[in-house]
Formats: structure tokens, C-alpha cells, sequence
């Protein structure tokens, strides 16, 4: 009845009148100012029949309503709105391969997401628009279904169902019009394409839209670096068979003609001899033409400049293209820009560490122009912290300044504390364990503690040491270390006897250069050797001549050359260790022992790199002491020399058939480092295929080729939140009757 008196006849509302008030009814959530604020009429203006389509369009243009009705009560226009309802939710479901905060995300594209008013008219446009996400993942067979539920207070929910259906696989790439390259040579780096028949985890089947858009512009590139400027893709068909299961890629291209270097000049503001910047060119007249050394040289002559304090110098190379000649002449025109000096270094991150412990490390001082090298190697040094995990570098401009910058450096501190425990399984001996409790950044002064205690069946320990690595200005070391052991060599896997030792020692580190480090460490030991009914005659025999306790002074000095880009997970780099350690005369015994070590890293790409290690030692006695005391001799075998074979197993045994060791080792190996499959994001997950060989020899003139052991495996190390973890699976390639084999070997590791 009220309704009915709001409505007005047609003859009386064909009249024109004076708006003296708009009135809203129907809104429950969107306010009164904003439908008035869309509205085309205001107070005052004049009103007739005419406008009313106006206004009613401009209201459901907005999205807002569902109804729109006018009406007039004297000279008052009456806007009657049904308003649509709001998105309480938005559900998925069935879907594995797209995350729901993708899926939400791309819906938000189109302006479904919750909160917003639901519009029923668009639910083909959001069919479509996650249809196509997963077209682009090359699910063709996705069924997409759609439950709108009403719910009270003008709400809706949306329950999305998806049944994704099978990845298409890609059967075959191919590309025409290509004679510079085989078609093989050209794919076999695409990330699309037929995987190998061995990598059954392999995803490089699987199509992807963006994963050929990459191999596109490698593709491009290829042909770039080969000197055919004018190469272009002119087409490409992906066809889908008719059950849409299997995809055939087909890519045209136009390779034109190769191009070669003409002249090559170096121009523009030359603030280093221009000789020294032509060896950084690697590009010469009548080479063929690569845009890869291209770029590549001017990234050296930027980064020379940077060495210089040129932190923004741009280096750019404009190429003169002769389409008769086809030759390219290259001008590499130099702007330094103003030389830069770094006012502020900023660390951030340091919630465990002192930051001192971390300014100790740079090379690039404040106050000093920047220097490229110098800014690099600070990032390196940071990076080798055992404690550290990440370091992020960046350099920001001084604001109102042209010739200063600030660093601004984040770190992301590991834990640093770690109980050790190493593991090990041998038929005959079962599982042993040991312990160790350490803090490589004792109260965050930088400073390595360990105290360890080890209650296995192989030995019982317990040992203090710390070790301050800068104990001077200039980076000297300094540490200590006293201890206590108890070793039952038979459960070690050795020959049976039992010793007991105690001493101390003390270690100094002085740095020669960045990366050359001297050590010396006098130390003093007792021991004392007790053995049991079935130690061997060759022990015996030794006791026998040289008594069962001895005091024993010794020096060790060692040289160390590390250029490594890290200390854990190196990519790239070099280590190399020459030690001696001499027992010196006054000793009870007199002998020495010679060491070298060396591991070189090759960084392959971004996520591959590959490593060569080699290991000898020898030892000898002098003096009253005719050999290597028994209790000082090499051992291989185990997870950390020769994997898959036993701990300790190689080399002469005793009269017992037990391992005895000796008084020359050689140990060799070679390993493939690369990203877990499905888990190649993860920077604290690292595979490797390893071959490794190496034995032990009485002594150097027992030295034979064919006795070397030899495997073969895959290898894991996760830093885990709760420490590092290690397991090998190795496989003897070279072994022999007699040999104690062990594939899986393992150590565990727990951090606090």
C-alpha cells in the first residue's frame, strides 16, 4: 500500500520537475554517498522521464545492483536498489598442480575475490580464466565445475571443483629451416622436449607455455652467439593430438646469413689505459660475431671500472652492421660517471652476532672509493662464516649525492650450534655412534668452543678446544685444545689393541694474503698401549722394542690455500693443504707424518658444478724409531675417504686378517653436485654422483695401481633445521675377494 502511493501516474510523471531530495532504499552494505556519488542527477537539477534510463544505466554500470526502480514522492526521486550479493568465500578444490593462492590470485585478475560483489554474469569469464592457467601447464583434459550456495545476509559462496586431468606430453619438438645446426643440437638444451629414457623423474615432458617461451629465446640466442644477426623465429605450432594427451611442437625459423667482427674500438672517457681495456675485449676483426662475448666484454670493462671507484659506469656496445659485407664493427663506448665513494655500511641481520664479528670480514672500508673486487670479496669472506647461511649485498645511492653510495648488506644467520653424531652399520659390528657438542659462534663473538664426549663402543673422549679466528687486528688465529681418550681399535675396525691418550696443544694461524693461511701447532701426548689376548704379532713385536707408554712432543705446521665461495655447499673455488707434523727429538718416539689434500670446485651453471679432490699422506720414523708407530697410521674407507666401501677396511691387514693400516695413503675422487629432483629450490638440499678410489700401503715403495678400490654412487646432504645429515649409497666398481663392502653409510648431525 505504502509502495503503491510512491508511484505516481505516467501523465503525472512525463511532467518535469525541480530534484529537491534523492532518497536510497534497499542498501544493506554499500552506503547512501556512494550510490549517490554515481548518480548523473543531483539536488536541483531538473527531472523528467527522459533521464530515467539515464540513471538506471549508470547505477548498474557500476556492478553493484542487481534491480533498479525510480520512483517519485512529490518532488522527491525515490531510487529503489536490489543490491547483489557479497563473496563471503571462495573455495578450492581437486586441484594439485596450481595452489590455491594462484588460483585466487589469477581470479583477482577479474575481480572475483572475497569481499567483492558477486556477479553471476561473469562465471564464463572465471571458467575461462582458470581454464586457462592450466593450459598453459598443458592440462588440455581439465574440467572446471561451479557451486554457488546463497547464504544469509545477501552472502554467497563459491565452490570451485577442478578435476585437472593428465599433463599433456610433449612427443616431439622440431625445427625447420635450420642448416647451420642439426635439429638435435639445437633442442637437446631446451627445457621442453622428450626426456632421456633414464630420467623417469624427469618433467621436461610436460608442456609448458612458459617454459617455450624460454627455449625460444635460447633458441634466439644460439644463433646470436653463432653470428646470425638476423635470425627469427617465424612461427610456432603446437599441435594437440585429438585425445589431447599428446603434443607435437613444431618451431619455422629464418637463420639468414653469418656475420663476423670488423673493426673493434674502444671510445668515450677512457680513465683506464685503453690497452688494459682491449685484453679485457674478447672479440677480434674477422672472428665470427657473438653477442654472448660481447656482453661479456663489457661486463669485464664494467667491472674493471668498478675496481676503480666507477661503481655506475656504463659500457656499451654499439655495433655498425655491413649487410654487403656482413661484418659487424663494434665500438665499446665507456661512460665512467662520477667516481663513487662508500659514506655507510649497514648490516642487518645479525640477531645472534656481535657486529663486529662481521665488519672483520670486509674489505671494502668506509670512507674509500668503491671498488668492485673488494665489495666481492667481502661478500665471499661473509658467506664462508660457518654461521652464516645467506648474505644479500646491495648499493644504494646517497640520496642528493652523485659520488656516494651506502652498502647495504643482510645476513641470514644459521644456527651455530650443532650435536654431532656420526653413524655407521657393519655386520659385524652393528651400529656405532659418537658425540659432539660445538658452537661456532660462542656468544656471538665469532669464536668456535667444542667440547666433545663420545661413550661408543669405539672409543670414549672427551675433549675441550676453542679457537678465536681473529686473535689479532690482521686475522691471526689462536686456540687451544686439551682431551682424553680411551680407543678400542678392534670395534674401529682395526687391529686389536687398546690405548689410552691425554695431552694438549696449542694452534696459530697467521695469514700470508687473502687466501694463503700458515698454521702451527705444538701439542704434547701420553700414551699408553694395552693389549689383549689377540692382538697381532706386528704389535707385539713393536711394543716389544719400544716399550708401551710414551710422552710425546710434536710440532704440525701446515699451509693452507682456500679460494672457495663458501666453506659449506662450495660452488666454485680451490683448497689446497700441505701439512707436517714431526714428533720433535726428546720424544719417546721420533717420526713424521706428511699430508696434502686438495679439492678444486667448477662451477657448471647456477645449480651444477663439479669437483676433484686428491689426498696422500706418508709417514715415516727417524731417528732411534725405525717405522710409523702403529697407532699412527692411514686408513680409507667409510663415508669420508672411499664410500661404499668400510670404515677403515683398506690397506695390508695384520696376522689376524684385521685392517692394520699404513704408512702411505692415496685417496682420489670426482663429484657431480646438483639440486635434488622435486626439490630444486631448496638451496639446503645437494645430490651428488661420485666415483671415488683410493688404498693403503705399508709404505710408499708398496705402492700398486692395480690395488687401488674404486666406486661409484649417489650421495645427499640436507642442513636440516636440526643439523646436517649425509647419506652415500656407493657401489664397488673395483674390488676384491676379502673386501668389506658397506653401500649405504650415513651421518647424522642434530643442531640446538
Amino acid at each position: 500500500m505504502l509502495f503503491g502511493l510512491l508511484l505516481v501516474s505516467s501523465g503525472l510523471w512525463a511532467q518535469s520537475y525541480v530534484i529537491e531530495d534523492i532518497e536510497i532504499e534497499g542498501l544493506e552494505r554499500i552506503t547512501a554517498g556512494t550510490t549517490l556519488s554515481y548518480l548523473p542527477v543531483q539536488v536541483g537539477d531538473v527531472f523528467d522521464d527522459a533521464r530515467s534510463g539515464e540513471v538506471i544505466r549508470a547505477l548498474f554500470q557500476t556492478g553493484f545492483f542487481a534491480d533498479v526502480e525510480l520512483a517519485r514522492r512529490g518532488n522527491v526521486l525515490v531510487v529503489i536498489v536490489q543490491e547483489r550479493p557479497a563473496i563471503n568465500e571462495i573455495r578450492f578444490s581437486g586441484n594439485r598442480d596450481i595452489p590455491s593462492e594462484g588460483l585466487t590470485e589469477a581470479l583477482r585478475g577479474v575481480g572475483l575475490q572475497r569481499g567483492r560483489v558477486f556477479n553471476r554474469t561473469i562465471l564464463d569469464q572465471i571458467e575461462n580464466e582458470l581454464r586457462q592457467q592450466y593450459l598453459a601447464r598443458g592440462r588440455y583434459n581439465v574440467q572446471i565445475d561451479i557451486e554457488i550456495t546463497e547464504l544469509p545476509r545477501n552472502r554467497v559462496d563459491v565452490d570451485i571443483t577442478i578435476a585437472e586431468g593428465r599433463v599433456a606430453k610433449i612427443r616431439k619438438v622440431n625445427v625447420v629451416g635450420n642448416e647451420a645446426f642439426e635439429n638435435r643440437e639445437i633442442t637437446r638444451r631446451f627445457e621442453s622436449g622428450v626426456p632421456p629414457w633414464w630420467a623417469f623423474l624427469s618433467r621436461r615432458d610436460n608442456y609448458s607455455r612458459e617454459k617455450l617461451a624460454g627455449d625460444l629465446e635460447r633458441l634466439r640466442s644460439r644463433y646470436l652467439d653463432a653470428g646470425f644477426l638476423n635470425f627469427d623465429v617465424d612461427s610456432t605450432q603446437v599441435t594437440l593430438t585429438p585425445d589431447r594427451r599428446d603434443i607435437y611442437i613444431t618451431i619455422n625459423i629464418d637463420e639468414g646469413e653469418q656475420f663476423r667482427i670488423g673493426e673493434v674500438d674502444i671510445a668515450g672517457d677512457l680513465v683506464v689505459p685503453v690497452e688494459e681495456l682491449r685484453g679485457l675485449v674478447d672479440v677480434q676483426p674477422g672472428e665470427i660475431f657473438s653477442r654472448r662475448r660481447v656482453v661479456d666484454s663489457a661486463e669485464r670493462i664494467t667491472r674493471r671500472l668498478g675496481v676503480e671507484g666507477f661503481a655506475f659506469a656504463n659500457v656499451n656496445p654499439i655495433p655498425e652492421v655491413d649487410e654487403q659485407s656482413r661484418e659487424v664493427a663494434l665500438t665499446f663506448f665507456v661512460d665512467p660517471g662520477p667516481r663513487v665513494y662508500v659514506r655507510r655500511i649497514n648490516i642487518t641481520g645479525n640477531t645472534r652476532t656481535q657486529e663486529t664479528v662481521y665488519r672483520r670480514e670486509l674489505r671494502q672500508m668506509e670512507g674509500a672509493w668503491f671498488n668492485g673486487d673488494q665489495v666481492d670479496r667481502s661478500r665471499t669472506r661473509l658467506q664462508r662464516l660457518p654461521f652464516v647461511e645467506t648474505v644479500s649485498l646491495e648499493t644504494r645511492r646517497v640520496p642528493g649525492t652523485e659520488d656516494q653510495v651506502d652498502l647495504e648488506i643482510a645476513v641470514r644467520e644459521r644456527l651455530s650450534g650443532a650435536l654431532s653424531l656420526g653413524a655407521g652399520y657393519s655386520q659385524s659390528q652393528g651400529i656405532l655412534l659418537t658425540a659432539s657438542l660445538s658452537q661456532d659462534n660462542f656468544m656471538g663473538s665469532g669464536n668456535r668452543v667444542t667440547f666433545a664426549v663420545s661413550t661408543s663402543q669405539v672409543s670414549q673422549l672427551v675433549n675441550l678446544s676453542v679457537l678465536n679466528p681473529h686473535y689479532t687486528i690482521h686475522g691471526a688465529t689462536r686456540g687451544f685444545s686439551v682431551f682424553y681418550q680411551k680407543i678400542d681399535a678392534e670395534e674401529a675396525n682395526i687391529s686389536r689393541f687398546t690405548s689410552n691418550r691425554y695431552g694438549a696443544n696449542l694452534t696459530y694461524g697467521i695469514p700470508f694474503s687473502e687466501f694463503d693461511t700458515v698454521n702451527i701447532r705444538p701439542g704434547y701426548q701420553n700414551i699408553e698401549i694395552l693389549t689383549v689376548d689377540t692382538t697381532p704379532v706386528e704389535i707385539l713385536d713393536f711394543l716389544a722394542e719400544e716399550g708401551d707408554r710414551y710422552n710425546i712432543f710434536s710440532v704440525e705446521a701446515s699451509y693452507t690455500h682456500d679460494t672457495r665461495d663458501r666453506t659449506i655447499f662450495a660452488a666454485s673455488g680451490r683448497r689446497h693443504r700441505l701439512g707436517a707434523e714431526v714428533s720433535v727429538p726428546g720424544s719417546d718416539l721420533q717420526y713424521y707424518r706428511l699430508t696434502y689434500d686438495g679439492q678444486e670446485f667448477i662451477k657448471l651453471s647456477d645449480t651444477y658444478s663439479l669437483s676433484f679432490s686428491l689426498g696422500l699422506g706418508y709417514g715415516d720414523g727417524y731417528g732411534g724409531t725405525g717405522t710409523l708407530p702403529f697407532f699412527e697410521h692411514f686408513f680409507a674407507g667409510g663415508i669420508r675417504s672411499v664410500r661404499g666401501f668400510a670404515d677403515n677396511s683398506l690397506g695390508p691387514p695384520d696376522s689376524n686378517n684385521d685392517p692394520f693400516g699404513g704408512a702411505f695413503r692415496t685417496t682420489a675422487s670426482a663429484e657431480l653436485f646438483f639440486p635434488m629432483p622435486l626439490a630444486a629450490e631448496n638451496e639446503a638440499v645437494r645430490m651428488s654422483a661420485f666415483v671415488d678410489a683410493g688404498q693403503v700401503y705399508e709404505s710408499f715403495s708398496d705402492f700398486d695401481a692395480d690395488e687401488i678400490r674404486v666406486s661409484t654412487g649417489l650421495a645427499l646432504t640436507w642442513l636440516s633445521p636440526v643439523g646436517p645429515l649425509s647419506f652415500s649409497y656407493g657401489v664397488p666398481l673395483r674390488d676384491k675377494p676379502g673386501d668389506d663392502t658397506q653401500s649405504l653409510q650415513f651421518l647424522l648431525g642434530a643442531s640446538f
